[in-house]
């Protein structure tokens, strides 16, 4: 029997409303889910720890949508124009969304009341759709007809989201242009609901055109967005902002400084390099490793996408492959076609000897049956968990299989200064590994007093070095002095990382958050 209804219909829904309706659902629930992992991306790149922002945008958000469904009771007439109104109420604060963060970011304090406020509001609204719009189909349909028909095109609409939003949405329209996009689909649903049900509704021409007004709003939002992208970003640098890509993987930035001219790579906001002092950096990562006496034909470079672990390595004469592993072939293309990149470089990514893999370190360790003389990790820090696995006891035991005899195996480690537990927990895990290990830090202004380590597996590895090729910072001396640790950053004993306790990625959040 259907349910009674204070509903003001002249009349039962048609067939075309009925449809019209049905797709509403559809679509709405693609926005819905949208909604909340732009809000998820924009946290987890201006704030890091992706875990735990899609974690609260997620429990906040269906919190909200919760309340959003219990307030719909007290919707009793009109249920179309509450509908309507909820449509167009979304697509102004969702639609806009991704902006209002990247505006706010530089009042830091603000943000996240700002970001809490954009999920409740968001997700009280929409959990008002689904009750609304299910009392209405009621009308024509018996309620266990319309709650069926409701949740299955719910559950549908938020896979077509979910799904949608990494594959299409991210990847070719980028954070601000998705979410006006999605904006205008939310707007695009009201002002169909208009239109259909215009003889249900008290005044739908003021409602079409208000609807008509916000959608053109969103459409020049939508066509200057590569404009209003530079100046939300160019807020968060200090350097003007000459490039940016949103990679499938990662938000890639290159800026100059309109002083210096110095350019400085960002991925999802960490600095990768800074021309000024990268070299510091990278010829204390290469050439403790490079200058140890053997066979170096073949060498394994786990990230490094920009080219200057490349660069060291190539000083070497006898080295004849470079095997470099970078998920992201949009970071590994721009180091290699960019001119000021290039020059930084020393086109070492054109050179001949240099295959480049575009693969998860991981899974290129895991498949490949080739042996390596010199295996060097320049990966980013722990600051996620698909990271922190590069960086597991179980990596390590993979990558000592693929060790030739008497390889060796470098990799940087964060800082012992800013991250201490995470510099140490680093050398234990290559310790449970089987590996022995050399520590040392040196001084990189950009990042302040880095770590790294050295590690030999079923052997100690050496503790004094002879570098034979040409430096600009790294001397025999300093590279032995740097294997000497002050009271305040010395060895600590702590966890070991594993991909099944990623201990590591707790430890670099608590550092984070000093």
């Amino acid at each position: 029997m259907a349910e009674t209804h204070s509903e003001p219909l002249d009349q039962d829904l048609s067939a075309p409303q009925l449809v019209i309706l049905l797709l509403s659902i559809l679509l709405v629930a693609l926005c819905g889910i949208a909604y909340e992992l732009i809000i998820g991306t924009v946290s987890s790149y201006l704030l890091g720890n992706s875990v735990y922002q899609f974690s609260i945008t997620i429990g906040l958000f269906m919190f909200a949508m919760g309340v959003g469904a219990y307030v719909s009771k007290l919707f009793i007439k009109g249920l179309l124009a509450a509908f309507v109104g909820i449509e167009i109420a979304i697509s102004l604060v969702g639609g806009v969304c991704s902006l209002v963060l990247f505006l706010v970011f530089p009042y830091y304090y603000f943000y996240k009341p700002v970001m809490y406020t954009l999920i409740i509001v968001i997700g009280a609204l929409v959990g008002l759709e689904i009750p609304i719009l299910t009392r209405i189909i009621s009308r024509t349909q018996s309620l266990r007809l319309s709650i069926a028909h409701v949740l299955s095109l719910d559950y549908l609409g938020a896979l077509i989201g979910s799904v949608a939003f990494p594959l299409l949405f991210l990847p070719h329209l980028g954070l601000f242009r998705s979410s006006f996009v999605i904006g205008l689909i939310n707007i695009f649903v009201a002002f169909v609901n208009v239109y259909a049900f215009r003889n249900n509704l008290k005044r739908p021409l003021l409602v079409g055109l208000l609807s008509a007004a916000i959608a053109a709003g969103l459409v020049g939002f939508t066509v200057a967005a590569s404009y209003i992208t530079g100046y939300a970003e160019s807020r968060l640098f200090v350097d003007d902002v000459v490039y940016r890509h949103h990679s499938p993987y990662q938000r890639i930035i290159l800026t100059q400084s309109s002083r210096t001219g110095e350019l400085r790579l960002y991925l999802d906001g960490h600095l990768q390099f800074g021309e000024k002092d990268e070299y510091r950096y990278h010829e204390a990562l290469v050439h403790p490793v490079m200058s140890v006496p053997g066979p170096r034909e073949r060498v394994l470079i786990l990230g490094g996408g920009d080219g200057m672990v490349a660069r060291e390595v190539l000083k070497y004469g006898n080295v004849q492959q470079i095997d470099l592993v970078d998920l992201d072939a949009a970071v590994t293309d721009l180091c290699s076609t960019f001119p000021a990149i290039r020059r930084i470089n020393g086109d070492s990514l054109r050179d001949p000897r240099v295959i480049i893999h575009n693969l998860d370190a991981f899974v290129f360790v895991r498949e490949t049956r080739d042996k390596f003389h010199r295996v060097i990790i320049d990966l980013p820090d722990p600051h996620n968990e698909s990271l922190s696995k590069l960086y597991a006891v179980e990596f390590y035991r993979i990558l000592a299989r693929r060790l030739a005899e008497g390889g060796l195996v470098v990799t940087q480690s964060s800082s012992p200064f800013f991250a201490r537990e995470v510099y140490w927990c680093i050398t234990r895990t290559l310790e449970a590994a089987g590996f022995s290990t050399y520590s040392y830090h040196v001084a990189v202004p950009a990042f302040g007093v880095w770590g790294f380590n050295l590690a030999a597996f079923g052997k100690p590895p050496p503790r004094s070095f002879t570098i034979s090729v040409p430096t600009r910072y790294l001397t025999d001396e300093a590279i032995s002095a740097a294997g000497v640790f002050g009271r305040d950053i010395c060895r600590l004993d702590g966890p070991i990382n594993s991909v099944f306790e990623p201990k590591l990625y707790q430890l670099y959040l608590k550092a984070v958050e000093r």
